[in-house]
């Protein structure tokens, strides 16, 4: 994957605090990719002015999103599509998180990130419709 100069600048523009665990967000979003063959390529894109982060070629998994919160819910904040049974799944598995509705998860510069936890959640979102049609497929 290529770099984005203006996911950089945008991500460059904040706090260094919130630069900082983007940062780290996003190098566990570019390392879980590279570090799976069941993963699509990766690209690194805007959108609604967020980083963001889409498997192709395959499309193996759903959007991820990261930015500043501006929710008042934590200081960061991971977005997945809300029409994806994701953030529902992440509840059931890790309670103890802060989540917006049915697409974000919200992470406190106050608390250490919770990077197992946020380890698996980008793993499930890079390989969301792979499991998706393999959940789909009659079982012989």
């Amino acid at each position: 994957m290529k770099d984005n100069p203006n996911v950089l600048a945008l991500i460059g523009s904040y706090p260094s605090e919130i630069r900082d665990c983007l940062l780290t967000i996003r190098t566990m979003i570019l390392e879980i990719a590279t570090q799976r063959d069941d993963i699509g390529a990766l690209e690194e894109t805007l959108k609604w002015g967020e980083a963001s982060y889409v498997t192709t070629r395959p499309k193996t998994g759903t959007t991820i999103r990261i930015d500043r919160d501006k929710s008042g819910a934590g200081d960061v904040a991971l977005f997945v599509s809300c029409q994806s049974s994701l953030v529902s799944d992440w509840r059931g598995m890790f309670p103890e998180l802060v989540y917006g509705g049915d697409r974000s998860v919200h992470f406190s510069l106050a608390k250490p990130l919770p990077e197992n936890a946020l380890r698996q959640m980008i793993l499930m979102a890079l390989t969301y419709h792979t499991a998706k049609r393999a959940a789909a497929k009659p079982r012989a």
